[in-house]
């Protein structure tokens, strides 16, 4: 990837941030920590990754994105707003009755979403059902889906890693947004999925592992998981829940607390400062 092209995904991730602190600020509620460890991820997938047409976001031809995590929706709308699908003062309405960016992504109410999930452990069922239709109507589609370290503790995430291995979709990326953080705390502690590259090995899928913060090694990791053939792919991503607001960092009280009037102002002036800092 060119120094220019990082340079300006760097700063879409950062608006990205500010929407994610917006929209969960003027809820007074939702999922701040998981988002900005996403942030990145998700920015790379609808600026760099992803066909999709803005404009028809129901196109056949599309690429396909499963928030199996679906809590952290804030993430997912910033960069669906930023990428325009529909406006970013929108975010403000987040979790508000009668507004589209319900508390969980809903596909009948927000364009640019795919599935509407919610119940942890079942998108990835969703995501392995959307490949396999793809693959047995001949569509050159590829499906993508983000899931939790918490989320993995989920049984159902292992029947879908087994059927898909079994079904040979090879055009399902799966997404693992390895921050080691859950609301009860770290996920070693409370019900460990390690190793987890290992535990998708054995299920039949091609392991990748890579810096959820670096773009440039997002960009390999989808290189490679998208040259393999025969089997689906796993990104384990190692990340920083609340990642690119200092003082929710590391933090598993974030994972799903709403900042206050102070944390709001301190967390948009940080991030902020960074961006000022990319357009010099």
């Amino acid at each position: 990837m060119d120094a220019q092209r990082r340079l300006e995904l760097r700063r879409l991730a950062e608006r990205a941030r500010m929407g994610i602190i917006e929209g969960v600020f003027h809820a007074k509620s939702g999922h701040p920590g998981g988002s900005l460890s996403s942030a990145d991820l998700l920015t790379y997938l609808y600026f760099e990754q992803m066909r999709i047409d803005t404009k028809n976001s129901k196109w056949e031809g599309r690429d396909r994105f499963v928030l199996s995590k679906g809590h952290v929706a804030p993430g997912l709308y910033a960069v669906l707003a930023l990428r325009g699908f529909f406006p970013v003062e929108a975010l403000k309405t987040l979790r508000k009755n009668g507004s589209f960016l319900q508390g969980h992504p809903s596909m009948k109410l927000t364009p640019g979403v795919d599935m509407s999930t919610g119940s942890l452990g079942q998108g990835i069922s969703a995501a392995a059902g959307i490949a396999l239709g793809a693959k047995l109507a001949g569509q050159d589609i590829v499906t993508y889906a983000l899931l939790g370290d918490g989320e993995i503790q989920e049984g159902q995430v292992w029947e879908a890693a087994m059927f898909a291995a079994a079904k040979g979709l090879d055009h399902l990326i799966a997404i693992v947004d390895n921050n080691n953080l859950q609301i009860d705390g770290a996920v070693a502690e409370v019900n460990s999925p390690y190793p987890i590259p290992e535990k998708f090995a054995a299920f039949g899928w091609n392991t990748i592992e890579a810096d959820a913060h670096d773009f440039d090694a997002l960009e390999a990791a989808f290189t490679q998981a998208k040259a393999f053939n025969g089997k689906p792919s796993v990104i384990i991503m190692k990340s920083i829940k609340g990642k690119g607001v200092s003082f929710m960092e590391d933090q598993a009280a974030w994972h799903g607390t709403a900042p206050n009037a102070e944390q709001y102002t301190a967390a948009m002036q940080e991030i902020e400062a960074r961006l000022a800092a990319l357009a010099k």
